[in-house]
């Protein structure tokens, strides 16, 4: 199974992409964890992409197909993958399906995960970090003792600028602007599925599985 997994901000990517990847036994390759690992090894793409990051510019597609070609190369791929993170745009969906023609392996579906607007708000705005030692809180679903008081540490908690409900609102706007044109390019191509991304964690999996299996038109 080779999967590519988009989905909004707050949508369960990441949960979902641990389970998703276990059940097929395959690798959960996020683009983030890549990009960490070059530049903390200090890779010649590592050096590259960093030079990008310091000066706050985005990291061009040629660095990042090339991050990816190199860890599609390891052995654990051998069965299928998980893409999380990457593509985000038509051009680095482009640059994938090259990549993987000349390995001579197809993209078998793009798992879309939906949640609403009002949900992911309710997510990611009622989210709280501790500022000494980065433990995060959820004021609904996973509450500290004590209100603004972290458990482990004592520390305070407060809200990232990013998690309040007016920029998440507009971080939504933003990631489907830019990812409409990205689903419609898989959707034309047969290969888009879509699953619902809201309700206990487990059957969120199952149906994603479900998704997943339905024949290629």
């Amino acid at each position: 199974m080779r999967v590519v997994l988009v989905g909004p901000p707050g949508a369960g990517k990441g949960t979902q992409a641990e389970h998703i990847a276990k059940h097929y036994r395959i690798p959960n390759i996020s683009t983030g964890d890549i990009f960490r690992a070059n530049v903390a090894e200090r890779t010649s793409l590592g050096e590259i992409a960093k030079s990008y990051m310091d000066e706050g510019e985005l990291v061009p597609d040629d660095v990042t197909v090339a991050m990816v070609r190199d860890r599609l190369g390891y052995d654990d791929t051998d069965h299928g993958f998980l893409l999380d993170g990457f593509p985000r745009t038509v051009p680095q969906a482009e640059s994938l399906a090259a990549l993987l023609d000349e390995l001579d392996v197809p993209l078998d579906v793009v798992l879309k995960i939906t949640v609403d607007d009002d949900e992911v708000v309710r997510r990611l705005s009622g989210r709280r970090i501790c500022r000494s030692c980065g433990r995060t809180f959820h004021v609904e679903f996973d509450p500290s003792n004590s209100e603004g008081v972290c458990d482990v540490c004592g520390g305070e908690l407060y809200q990232r600028d990013d998690d309040k409900p007016e920029t998440v609102r507009r971080r939504l706007q933003v990631y489907r602007e830019q990812t409409k044109p990205l689903v419609e390019y898989y959707e034309d191509r047969g290969l888009l599925r879509r699953v619902v991304g809201t309700g206990e964690v487990t059957e969120v999996t199952k149906h994603a599985i479900e998704a997943l299996e339905q024949p290629v038109a």
